[in-house]
């Protein structure tokens, strides 16, 4: 892999990047990452900690939000790559006796059905949200833990027939990462970072707090780090703009990447293929679920006017005295779409992704926004990581869709 461009990057790529950086919080800072081809730049701006001016670098960590659903969605593929799970397995093989939720047992919720959002499970577990709000501007779900989790799946209500419909979940994500770490016996953060992020090279990628991260504001105030012990596979991963290079490059062409000796590439290259193909066929204008991953045609001179229900939110209290209800931004896309009982075999081969399409995720964390997006046949890809306002969110989502788009368009065309 070349070595990537780091300061300002040239002047037609920084013209592009403009309006990007204009839709970061101007409180915080913005770290972002370009690949076009064989051409990778990193772009900075901004300060990690006002208090000191510590500007955001390469190596400064954010927080992903629900950008950390591809990688639970990655390590799902890579365990059924190596055969030790499967996409069709029924979550009740990897649940205690009486822990599973209620649904009707002639379609079991399965692996794959948590991963794609079509599981029927709620965005978060049953009774989560009351005891959230005395917490909610500091650190609303840091004291709902796996036990919890456990004691409230059998009161959780499955809504509709497992496979039928998308209805975005983090709590299906978050107890899909609780369900392979049971089948491998280890943590769920050991698990990621012996299959996926160690052999990938992300050395700055953990679930956990760690050195020099943005320190996000609300209102002038610095924002507490979010935890999600219970679902941490939904939402809790940190990263730096380095590592989501290399991970962003890992989906590009994992050739380009260096692996150490230990890592099987040829069940990381089948993992890394399955993630981004389709498992949904995106009705109504809604975009085409893959494994923690979202897909889209993406026309040219057409501007990605949503976000489907991607950001990663989870929730907020309504006025005060009324009803503490999710709150997602934006609201998700739910359409009917059929989800194949069985899943074929990867090819050694890219997976069939149009120049016109593109795989996409968002997060939205207390702290910090993110946006990864690529275009396997264009081999172009953006990520995004900006600290400061979350309200901001959804007008830095909608400039990094277009920026994008027209990364896309303008290398196509070179």
């Amino acid at each position: 892999m070349n070595a990537p461009l780091y300061g300002p990057p040239d002047p037609e790529l920084d013209r592009l990047l403009r309006p990007l950086f204009r839709a970061a919080a101007p409180a915080g800072g913005a770290a972002v990452v370009v690949i076009r081809g064989d051409e990778r730049t990193v772009a900075c701006r901004g300060h990690a900690v006002r208090s000191t001016e510590r500007p955001v670098r390469a190596d400064t960590r954010f927080e992903l939000g629900s950008v950390t659903k591809t990688f639970t969605g990655l390590l799902l593929a890579e365990m059924a790559a190596r055969g030790e799970v499967g996409y069709d397995d029924p979550i009740d093989r990897y649940l205690p006796a009486d822990a599973a939720p209620g649904y009707p047992q002639e379609r079991p919720i399965t692996l794959l059905h948590l991963a794609t959002h079509t599981s029927g499970l709620p965005r978060l577990p049953d009774g989560v949200l009351p005891g959230q709000v005395p917490r909610w501007f500091t650190r609303p779900y840091a004291t709902f833990g796996p036990a919890h989790l456990l004691r409230a799946l059998p009161r959780t209500a499955v809504r509709g027939t497992p496979g039928s419909q998308v209805r975005y979940s983090n709590l299906g994500c978050g107890l899909l990462g609780l369900l392979l770490a049971n089948a491998a016996g280890q943590r769920y953060d050991d698990l990621l970072a012996a299959r996926v992020c160690g052999p990938l090279g992300l050395m700055d990628t953990s679930c956990g707090p760690g050195r020099e991260e943005d320190a996000g504001y609300r209102r002038g105030r610095r924002v507490p780090s979010f935890r999600l012990p219970a679902l941490p596979a939904a939402a809790a991963l940190r990263s730096t703009a380095d590592d989501m290079l290399r991970y962003l490059q890992a989906h590009l062409a994992l050739d380009a990447v260096p692996l150490p000796e230990r890592a099987d590439a040829a069940v990381l290259r089948t993992a890394l293929n399955e993630v981004r193909r389709p498992r949904t066929d995106g009705r109504r204008g809604g975009p085409r679920i893959c494994l923690g991953w979202n897909q889209r045609a993406l026309p040219a001179g057409a501007v990605e006017p949503r976000t489907d229900g991607v950001a990663g939110t989870f929730g907020r209290p309504a006025a005060a005295g009324g009803p503490v209800v999710p709150v997602p931004v934006p609201v998700p896309v739910r359409v009917p779409v059929p989800v194949p009982e069985a899943v074929p075999a990867a090819t050694d081969g890219p997976g069939p992704v149009d120049i016109g399409e593109v795989v996409y995720h968002v997060g939205a964390a207390r702290r910090s926004t993110a946006f990864v997006g690529f275009s396997p046949r264009a081999q172009v890809g953006l990520a995004v990581l900006a600290g400061g306002q979350p309200l901001r969110s959804r007008a830095l989502v909608q400039s990094a869709h277009e920026t994008l788009r027209v990364l896309i368009a303008e290398f196509s065309e070179g």
